[in-house]
């Protein structure tokens, strides 16, 4: 189990450090599906491990270093997400697993349309 944490971890750190994204579209589904953690216990553990900055601040760094950084806008970004993430928590906590889980795989389907077709 140590491995298999470990490598979901790997595998979002380096989408998170290609695409920008790690915790909900690599970490939840894969501890939904690998580890067999409710879609609130895979949310919530993902939320803690986002709040542990080593990976992001490490891989930020290439970012800043490369000019392609907006300081300003990340410290914004991350307020929303703090407060945004106390009311997403409490609702998730909230709703049936179910529901949760499918309107997850909605969120899914509707960015990668949106991608797809520009």
């Amino acid at each position: 189990m140590t491995l298999l944490l470990i490598a979901i971890g790997l595998a979002a750190g380096v989408l998170s450090g290609v695409f920008g994204l790690g915790g909900g579209i690599i970490i939840v589904p894969a501890l939904i599906y690998l580890v067999k953690m409710t879609p609130q216990q895979a949310a919530g553990t993902s939320l803690a491990a986002l709040v542990i900055p080593v990976g992001a601040a490490v891989g930020a760094v290439n970012y800043y270093r490369a000019g392609q950084l907006h300081i300003r806008d990340a410290v914004l970004i991350a307020l929303g997400m703090g407060v945004g993430a106390f009311g997403g928590s409490w609702l998730a906590t909230n709703i049936d697993g179910d529901i949760l889980r499918k309107a997850f795989a909605v969120l899914m389907v509707v960015m990668a349309v949106k991608l797809w077709v520009g």
